[in-house]
């Protein structure tokens, strides 16, 4: 446990990539080596920068609502890992938040995955973790979400919670009702065990 704990010392210290984050270094993240969930999502958006709690805006709680969980269960670090493709906001672009800073991936995910020794289901969340996560990605995030089965049950693919796709909801309804009472079970088990 204390390299575990000086692994996640080094990552709140880390500053790769200062340089090209316009709103400064602030790692999110949340780790426990007993988690048996793993969200691994993008980049903290700014509301998340400013908090410093992960998926503490409307993101976060659509998903937590997807996940069928308590805000209390999805912050308990020993049940729930949430470990993005990059730690820091990446700052905001013409269409949105900048895609995550590839150094953090690069740097610290495999070790932080390592000690992950308890993982029953990774939730993997947006194109960027999906095409880490995630082999034999399909030629779209759509794509890839709709077949979903191909993962099932130790990988869930995720478009991201954002209010910005309510227009992708409302148009791939089979996400809502084939998929969301799934991934509710799925967690559901997999925090029970």
């Amino acid at each position: 446990m204390n390299s575990f704990a000086s692994l996640l010392a080094e990552v709140a210290d880390c500053s790769l990539c200062a340089a090209q984050l316009p709103h400064g270094v602030r790692p999110v993240l949340q780790m426990h080596p007993q988690a048996r969930v793993l969200i691994a999502g993008q980049a903290p958006g700014r509301k998340v920068h400013e908090s410093g709690i992960p998926f503490d805006d409307a993101s976060g709680e659509r998903l937590r609502e997807w996940m069928g969980v308590t805000r209390e269960v999805f912050y308990d670090a020993q049940q729930i890992a949430i470990l993005p493709m990059g730690f820091c906001f990446p700052g905001t672009g013409k269409h949105g938040d900048l895609p995550p800073r590839p150094e953090c991936a690069k740097a610290w995910r495999d070790q932080l995955l390592g000690y992950l020794r308890y993982l029953e289901v990774t939730l993997v969340v947006g194109q960027y973790a999906q095409a880490y996560h995630i082999n034999e990605v399909r030629g779209s995030l759509t794509e890839t979400v709709s077949n979903w089965q191909s993962y099932w049950p130790k990988i869930i693919p995720l478009p991201h919670p954002s209010p910005r796709n309510n227009i992708w909801l409302s148009r791939n309804p089979w996400f809502e009702q084939a998929l969301l009472p799934m991934l509710k079970r799925r967690v559901s088990e997999a925090l029970e065990r």
